[in-house]
């Protein structure tokens, strides 16, 4: 109840929090929500995929956020360089479609929107967009932005644009050249969820694009990503890898790891060596914390963005993401390691780290609400930070339902 309870108040209806009282609408984090909640409030789900259609470019980005503006038809929002935005959509879509068979919605037509193309001297830019007169289906918006991503590097993996999924890390592939280990099993995640679409509506030679797609990919990442124990994170425009034993900070990161699983693409041996180093190196089973990374940013002299400004060990920079940590129990899951994801899901529960006064002195957060951020920095050892506003509410909620009771 409580999981659900956030996730509709505070993300879906108010999009506000103690922590962040912005108001924003996210096309990745509102759209992670709706599809979280599909089982509980349908009708909820398709109105977010048709509002992150409204905010498509009709070059199929979209905007990264946005500020409604009451009884207009455009809204103030920010046109970016982030590279998993618009793949939230598609992937939202396949999910929303799974769960409810409204197929339907793909013929719901809805304008897109247009400014002038970023410069490329241009991050981004906070702008008042205007609707264009190119209207398409929310099939073909999916489409344009599927086909907007595919955008590959000398390695063939995807350029990582302005950033990807942890926004700190917005100048790893700013260039031009910079590649996402991570955004790679994003895509063939998103790929794979939309083929059986493809093929429904008869768009068989897309279906076969894609599927060629998901197999060059898989390839790419396990030719260029392996770096012995675990799979690297990224690659900056200079070709220097990040998450990688050559880095003495960011030596390991999460999300490029349980990825590799829930894409269903990872070679099984390597995930299975993947997931040990992930058990040594980022699981604190004293602290009952689940780092992003290891070790965090401090004094390297690569500048992976501004996830370097935040103290070592506090919010991306190191500490739990819970969002991270629950994608990670989530691959365990889908391992067949029930017992060891349910070891996790308990140890990272608030409930767990507030049983005692001593323990409610140190994390410092609600008990019944999930807190974005737990901090590994040994001053603040334990504190959770940033509840109530996070899309791991969602998500934890789908990964007991449909993960570990396999509710689907």
């Amino acid at each position: 109840n409580w999981l659900i309870y956030q996730t509709i108040v505070s993300r879906m209806w108010a999009r506000t929090g103690f922590y962040q009282v912005g108001g924003a609408f996210g096309a990745r984090d509102q759209m992670q929500d709706a599809m979280n909640i599909v089982h509980h409030m349908p009708e909820e789900s398709r109105k977010q995929i048709i509002e992150n259609c409204k905010h498509q470019y009709r070059e199929g980005d979209i905007q990264h956020w946005w500020h409604p503006i009451p009884n207009s038809e455009v809204h103030k929002g920010i046109r970016s360089r982030y590279s998993d935005d618009l793949l939230w959509l598609p992937l939202g879509v396949a999910r929303y479609i799974s769960i409810t068979e409204d197929e339907a919605i793909l013929n719901e037509k809805v304008p897109f929107i247009e400014s002038p193309i970023l410069r490329e001297d241009e991050g981004e830019r906070y702008e008042l967009p205007s609707i264009s007169e190119d209207i398409g289906t929310v099939y073909e918006h999916c489409i344009r932005a599927i086909e907007k991503s595919l955008n590959f590097g000398e390695r063939g993996l995807p350029l990582m644009g302005g950033g990807d999924w942890n926004d700190g890390m917005n100048k790893v592939g700013y260039k031009g050249s910079g590649e996402s280990v991570w955004l790679g099993w994003f895509l063939i995640t998103t790929l794979k969820s939309f083929i059986p679409i493809c093929k429904n509506l008869g768009d068989v030679e897309r279906a076969e694009k894609y599927n060629k797609l998901v197999l060059d990919l898989k390839n790419a990442i396990e030719e260029n990503a392996w770096d012995g124990e675990w799979y690297k994170r990224a690659f900056f425009d200079d070709g220097t890898p990040l998450g990688s034993k050559e880095n003495f900070e960011c030596m390991i990161d999460s999300i490029a790891q349980s990825w590799a699983i829930i894409s269903g693409e990872g070679s099984s041996e390597r995930v299975n060596l993947a997931l040990k180093s992930v058990e040594n190196y980022l699981v604190n089973e004293e602290e009952g914390i689940i780092a992003l990374l290891y070790p965090p940013f401090e004094d390297t002299e690569l500048d992976p963005g501004y996830i370097k400004s935040y103290v070592a060990g506090i919010r991306e920079n190191g500490g739990q993401y819970t969002h991270a940590a629950i994608w990670l129990i989530k691959a365990y899951a889908e391992l067949g390691y029930k017992d060891r994801a349910f070891e996790l899901l308990k140890m990272i529960n608030p409930i767990n780290h507030t049983r005692t006064s001593i323990e409610c002195n140190k994390y410092k957060a609600e008990p019944y609400v999930i807190a974005a951020d737990v901090y590994t920095n040994p001053s603040h050892l334990g504190r959770g930070g940033w509840t109530w506003y996070t899309g791991s509410s969602g998500w934890m909620y789908r990964v007991i339902l449909e993960d570990l009771l396999e509710l689907k």
